[in-house]
């Protein structure tokens, strides 16, 4: 009677045991995924941040946008860092706006399938996208429609880039820093 078999809660044991020592493995394997991918992105020119505190376990990593970075460094202002998030919110809903699909489509998805947008929300998001691209039409022209101060928008604000990640280098990113500079000073006053 004192013979209790113990091989089943043992074999459980090494079950748990084995699955802890996978995890980790597996959670190792992607930390140091992430920091290769964040060393490589560093060195094209993207900025991150990272908190600080405990390091014993891994800790999240947040990419900086361009305009984030710069107004961080104390290279544009507040006002100008506002103007530069119109500018991009305008651009990422112009450019990344999925097409609109056809009258025929709309009413089919309507009448038939619950799994598509309402014709309701395809107007809504229809009429938000004409909007945005006359915003972003009011900024160009402010901007006088010059290429570079367009283009230095469009890079750094509407993708989110940093100067020197936009550039391709350094010297060429503080070219278009200040770039970038006059034109975030022209949408902020004008």
């Amino acid at each position: 009677m004192g013979n209790i078999d113990t091989a089943p809660a043992a074999r459980e044991r090494l079950l748990r045991l084995e699955r802890q020592t996978q995890a980790r493995a597996e959670a190792r394997a992607v930390m140091d995924g992430v920091a290769e991918t964040v060393a490589l992105s560093r060195a094209r020119g993207a900025a991150f941040e990272t908190p600080t505190g405990r390091k014993t376990r891994a800790q999240p990593v947040r990419r900086l946008s361009g305009l984030e970075w710069l107004l961080r460094k104390g290279r544009v202002t507040p006002d100008e860092a506002a103007a530069g998030e119109r500018y991009g919110a305008a651009y990422r809903r112009v450019r990344l706006d999925p097409a609109i699909p056809s009258t025929l489509e709309a009413v089919a998805q309507a009448n038939f399938s619950a799994a598509g947008p309402s014709l309701k929300q395809l107007v809504a998001r229809a009429h938000g996208s004409a909007q945005a691209a006359a915003a972003l039409e009011a900024y160009r022209r402010r901007l006088l429609m010059q290429p570079d101060l367009v283009t230095a928008c469009d890079q750094i604000c509407g993708e989110e880039k940093t100067p020197r990640e936009a550039a391709g280098g350094e010297r060429e990113g503080l070219k278009l820093e200040a770039v970038l500079k006059v034109a975030l000073n022209i949408l902020a006053t004008a």
